[in-house]
């Protein structure tokens, strides 16, 4: 990687989107580079919309302030396509990637892909009820983007989730987010 890589998150709170984004952080932090992982949000509850944002450089980052065109939109929930402007700013060559099960092509029509953009789908959640019997998606969404973005190695990415998670969660818990990594690194698929 020879240029900074911009990332912003569209979630929900409780989902975990704030969570991911300094997760992929720290994997990226880990593997040599200069990260920034930071949310955009207010006083809003449980299920309101909120953003997060990453960048990634082999330099020391100057900027701070929000990502306002990213190289990669990574999107927790499907639903806020439509109901906020998640394409705002992505370059012409960026990537999406979306939490959803199905429905692909109608994801493709609201988004409006350009002819360079990519679109990667992954089942995050449905990923996180099969491996660790809870909705949140943010551990296979983060093996989904290192997967695609080629930013972070696989094992590197594994450490960082279980060091992250291992301060706050039982080795049950754990293992199920590690599980949902792996999973959502090898069945992320380019829609």
């Amino acid at each position: 990687m020879y240029r900074t890589i911009e990332i912003r998150w569209h979630g929900r709170g409780g989902q975990g989107t704030v969570t991911a984004a300094k997760t992929f952080a720290d994997a990226c932090l880990h593997s040599g580079r200069h990260v920034q992982a930071f949310p955009e949000y207010g006083p809003e509850r449980s299920g309101a919309p909120l953003r997060a944002y990453n960048r990634i450089s082999p330099k020391k980052l100057q900027r701070h302030c929000p990502v306002s065109q990213p190289d990669i939109v990574a999107i927790v929930d499907a639903s806020l396509i439509g109901l906020v402007n998640v394409c705002a700013g992505l370059c012409n060559e960026g990537l999406f990637l979306v939490n959803t099960a199905n429905h692909t092509q109608e994801i493709k029509k609201k988004l409006q892909l350009k002819p360079r953009q990519k679109l990667y789908c992954i089942d995050a959640t449905g990923i996180a009820l099969a491996s660790f019997g809870q909705p949140f998606p943010n551990s296979a969404m983060v093996g989904a983007l290192g997967r695609i973005s080629g930013l972070v190695e696989r094992d590197a990415l594994l450490k960082d989730v279980e060091r992250s998670f291992g301060k706050k969660f039982a080795s049950k818990v754990i293992d199920g987010n590690l599980e949902a990594v792996r999973r959502s690194w090898n069945e992320v698929t380019e829609a």
